[in-house]
């Protein structure tokens, strides 16, 4: 078994709460990994949100592969989480903001993708996915990882993704 990696929405807290990060009403990318050299395991991935109104359209969530970057706020080391075990080796995802970060500001220009889960998701709850053993959705070495939304009504959000390097 390789190793555990996890990263939000957002810079790593320190002082203060983990941060949300406003879904907006257009499609936007909430989180982007890539990793230059290696697949990336994908065995878990989650979303909440703090919508008030029930009634309101439910907001697209996506897990997707890309071939091309959005142009996000970078993560910082300090921001991918050694999960599994804290004195394993960093990841070795590639930071930058054509990289691996959160809170797109431009989606790219996309000619291929695959779905590795899609919800449409209450904007009052949340959605979380832990893939089966051996049943990981697999993204390959120098492509992107993304959790993309859609949302009639911009709420915050809490987005998440687990991986094994």
């Amino acid at each position: 078994m390789g190793n555990l990696y996890k990263v939000f929405g957002g810079p790593a807290p320190t002082t203060a709460a983990q941060a949300t990060i406003a879904t907006g009403t257009a499609i936007k990318t909430l989180i982007q990994v890539l990793n230059a050299t290696r697949t990336l395991r994908v065995v878990e991935w989650g979303i909440s949100f703090d919508g008030t109104n029930a009634s309101n359209t439910p907001i697209k969530c996506e897990l997707l592969q890309t071939d091309v970057a959005a142009t996000v706020t970078a993560y910082g080391a300090g921001d991918v989480v050694k999960y599994s075990n804290p004195s394993e080796d960093a990841s070795t995802a590639t930071l930058s903001t054509a990289a691996s970060g959160y809170n797109a500001s431009a989606e790219g220009t996309i000619t291929a993708t695959r779905v590795g889960d899609a919800q449409l998701v209450n904007p009052t709850t949340g959605y979380d996915m832990q893939f089966p053993l051996g049943r990981e959705f697999l993204v390959v070495a120098n492509k992107y990882l993304r959790i993309r939304v859609t949302a009639g009504a911009s709420v915050n959000a809490y987005p998440y993704i687990v991986w094994e390097e």
